[in-house]
């Protein structure tokens, strides 16, 4: 009886322990995409400065600069992290899997080297958009949406503070898209070109989609009050 008892607790001390590690990779699999996210805006503007090439019209359009390959590389390696993601739900995995399909059309879909640009195919551009809003919107509804889901009938101090973020996020993501549109209207484009809009909304963006990630990922804010391997078996629940 004993010995019954030991090899059913070593059964499920095994059990935990590949739940742990499941649930650390999840959660670094969310802060290498929120690492990425938050540096790829100053490492493309900086980089870019110490190169010599003044500040661009967008984040896309470092893509005809020297800034190409940290700028597809980037793209890529997010791509590949939303790929490789694992949610808890069916949907979890479809926006995932959108996103990545979304962030490898933005990179291999270039942006316009300028307004009127002869030779440049109209349908690469247009695809870039398409994708970009993609991209983006997928983002949202993860913050939004999925991010906010949580085990817990009485969610901790942390995580009403997480979902906050979270919000924050997604709204300002909302609002960069918004304002990126008005931006582009002709007769405004002419008057705030020289302050390249373009760039820091896209920059704020992207920067709202790596913070939400990081924090997903609990790199800060994580529950003092709970193990984190018992939201592998507790039904999740709106919050």
């Amino acid at each position: 009886m004993p010995r019954l008892r030991s090899e059913e607790y070593s059964r499920r001390e095994e059990q935990f322990r590949k739940e742990e590690h499941l649930v650390r990779s999840y959660l670094s699999l969310r802060k290498a995409v929120g690492i990425i996210g938050i540096g790829l805006p100053f490492a493309l503007a900086i980089g870019g400065l110490l190169l010599g090439i003044d500040l661009q019209e967008s984040i896309s359009a470092y893509y005809h600069t020297e800034m190409r390959d940290l700028f597809v590389g980037s793209l890529c390696a997010i791509a590949v992290f939303l790929w490789s993601y694992r949610g808890f739900e069916r949907r979890d995995e479809i926006a995932a899997n959108l996103a990545c399909i979304f962030a490898l059309g933005v990179a291999f879909f270039p942006t316009a080297p300028g307004p009127e640009t002869p030779g440049f195919p109209v349908i690469c551009g247009r695809l870039h958009s398409f994708f970009t809003a993609g991209f983006f919107l997928t983002l949202v509804y993860f913050c939004l949406f999925l991010f906010r889901l949580s085990d817990q009938e009485k969610p901790t101090g942390e995580k009403f503070v997480r979902n906050l973020i979270y919000l924050l996020c997604g709204y300002a993501m909302i609002a960069c898209l918004i304002l990126i549109g008005i931006v582009n209207i002709p007769a405004i484009a002419l008057l705030v070109r020289a302050y390249k809009p373009v760039f820091w909304l896209e920059a704020c963006a992207i920067i709202s989609f790596g913070v939400s990630w990081f924090v997903k990922g609990e790199a800060i804010l994580k529950d003092r009050t709970l193990p984190v391997t018992t939201r592998l078996v507790a039904p999740r629940i709106p919050v």
